[in-house]
C-alpha cells in the first residue's frame, strides 16, 4: 500500500513540532527539507526519532561525485530511512552516493521537478518531454545503484514498468481533489498516485496549513486505502 510522508517545510521549529504532535497517531513518515534542515534540523530529527518516526532527508544533493559521497556519509548520524540526490548529476555521483549509503538508508534520485513542465525543460536545453526524461533518469539511476526516484505521478506508471517492483518510488505534488496546486505544474490526487504504483506520496500545505492537521492527514490515508 502506498504511504503517506507529511513535508515538514516549516518556518519555524514550534509549528513543524505541533504538526508532528497532531499527526503521529496517523503518519509514520516525515519529509525534513531545506527549510527545516537548515533552520532547525538537530531539532526536528531529535524530536521524530523520538517519537519513532521514519525520515526522509530532502535535500537534493548535486555536486561533484567526491562531494556527493561525503555528504552522503554525513547523513548516518540522522537515522535517515530515505534520501534524496538529484539524478542530472550523473553517472559516477549517482554511483557515488550509492556507495556511501548507511546500512537501513535507501538513496532516491529526483527526475523532473513537479514544478516544471516542458516548456521549462526546454528553457535550460533539454528537448524530451518531461516523461521521457523522467524515465531516461529513472533508469541511468537504478542502473548506478540507486534504489529508487522521485517523480511526477504522471511519471510514475511507466517508471515502475520499466524499473520493476523493487524499486522505490516517491511522488510529490499531491493534492487532494479540490485543492489549490500552488506552485506544483503537474499534481495529482493520493488516489491517482496509488494507481500509478507510487511506494510513498509526499504532501505539505494540505497537511500542515490544514486547521485539524490530523484530520487532514487520515483523509489522505484514506483515499489511498485500495477500493
Amino acid at each position: 500500500m502506498t504511504e503517506l510522508i507529511v513535508a515538514i517545510d516549516e518556518p519555524d521549529y514550534g509549528h513543524a513540532r505541533v504538526v508532528v504532535e497532531r499527526t503521529a497517531p496517523v503518519v509514520d513518515w516525515y519529509k525534513v527539507g531545506y527549510e527545516a534542515y537548515y533552520g532547525y534540523g538537530d531539532l526536528i530529527l531529535t524530536l521524530l526519532r523520538e517519537a519513532g518516526k521514519r525520515v526522509f532527508l530532502d535535500l537534493k544533493l548535486h555536486d561533484i561525485p567526491n562531494t556527493v559521497g561525503a555528504a552522503v556519509r554525513t547523513t548516518a548520524h540522522t537515522g535517515a530511512k530515505l534520501l534524496t540526490v538529484h539524478a542530472s548529476g550523473g553517472a559516477a555521483m549517482l554511483g557515488a552516493a550509492a556507495a556511501a549509503k548507511s546500512a537501513g538508508m535507501r538513496i532516491v534520485a529526483v527526475t523532473v521537478l513537479t514544478s516544471l513542465a516542458a516548456e521549462d525543460l526546454r528553457a535550460i536545453g533539454i528537448e524530451a518531454e518531461p516523461k521521457d526524461q523522467a524515465l531516461r533518469l529513472a533508469l541511468l539511476a537504478r542502473s548506478c545503484g540507486i534504489d529508487g526516484v522521485v517523480c511526477a505521478v504522471d511519471d510514475a506508471a511507466r517508471i515502475r514498468s520499466e524499473c520493476g517492483p523493487g524499486f522505490t518510488i516517491v511522488c510529490p505534488g499531491i493534492r487532494s481533489s479540490g485543492s489549490p496546486s500552488g506552485d506544483q505544474r503537474r499534481v495529482a490526487t493520493p488516489a491517482d498516485a496509488a494507481r500509478a504504483g507510487a511506494d510513498f506520496i509526499v504532501v505539505g500545505r494540505p497537511v500542515t496549513k490544514a486547521d485539524d492537521p490530523a484530520a487532514a492527514a487520515r483523509a489522505i490515508v484514506d483515499e489511498l486505502r485500495p477500493s
